[in-house]
């Protein structure tokens, strides 16, 4: 059994549609995978329609919500979430909101270090709902002002790049609350980086955080067990993905090959009152 908990899709900054992802991780022969765009719920209903009910595969309504600390930023998951809930909806729509705002600021200062681009086409690359960075590192791949876009973020919107341009802040614990508004159950993403990660673990759980997620895309096995155990430490669940995009570049971890213990699985879906069984 295959399973992947951190997917992305054209909802977000991902390439692939939610049918294209769904049709890709079928073939794949995955068991259940869960859509968590980023800031966005708008791919989940077109996913759960393409793996239809009662069909091979089981689809977790996600979602992945960015916020900010002082040395960078932290990213929150949610599974199980309600992506119908209003004031969820609401929620998400505010940060996107922010999102337009915040390219708008950096293809400015784009322009004014030489590289024009057109807002159409970063609209027209974001396909979705939000308007993320990897869209104008692909803008600016076509207009050949990079050769790659490892490359637009290192030199030009990276963090100390001279195009970016902070967010609209969301902390942390507001993005637990946001999940756990909506149903849902809230993990830390992708944690082996987080500066004091630890303390800002017990203030988040403190919030109502309940997992971290130990089997990540990018992680070697000896990362895997130090985060088990942190996990381990603090009482939370775990649980893992690929993070993936559909990039089609050689860094990128492919859909469904993070190998993820079943009891993981098993425990997400009792924490979230699920019955966990073949699909």
């Amino acid at each position: 059994m295959k399973y992947d908990l951190h997917l992305h899709t054209t909802a977000s900054d991902g390439r692939l549609t939610p049918s294209e992802l769904v049709a890709l991780a079928l073939e794949r022969g995955l068991e259940v995978i869960s859509v968590t765009d980023h800031d966005s719920v708008g791919g989940i209903g077109e996913a759960l329609v393409a793996a239809g009910s009662g069909g091979r595969m089981t689809v977790i309504p996600g979602v992945e919500i960015n916020t900010d600390l002082a040395t960078g930023e932290l990213h929150v998951l949610g599974y199980f979430i309600d992506y119908l809930d209003g004031d969820l909806v609401a929620a998400l729509a505010r940060i996107r909101e922010s999102r337009v705002g915040r390219a708008q600021k950096m293809l400015a200062k784009l322009r004014e270090l030489g590289l024009p681009l057109e807002w159409q086409r970063v609209q027209d690359l974001a396909r979705g709902e939000s308007i993320c960075r990897p869209h104008i590192a692909q803008a600016m791949l076509e207009k050949g002002y990079v050769s790659d876009e490892k490359e637009a973020f290192e030199r030009y919107i990276g963090r100390d790049g001279p195009a970016y341009v902070g967010r609209e802040k969301v902390g942390p614990a507001d993005a637990v609350g946001i999940v756990k508004n909506a149903g849902g159950i809230p993990v830390l993403a992708h944690p082996a980086d987080i500066a004091n990660v630890d303390n800002l673990i017990v203030e988040l759980k403190a919030a109502g955080l309940a997992g971290i997620e130990a089997y990540y895309g990018q992680y070697d096995s000896k990362t895997v067990r130090r985060i088990v155990k942190m996990a381990d430490r603090h009482a939370l669940l775990t649980t893992g993905g690929t993070d993936y995009h559909h990039f089609q570049d050689d860094r990128e971890t492919q859909l469904g090959s993070v190998d993820i213990p079943l009891s993981s699985i098993e425990n997400l879906f009792a924490a979230a009152g699920k019955t966990f069984g073949p699909a």
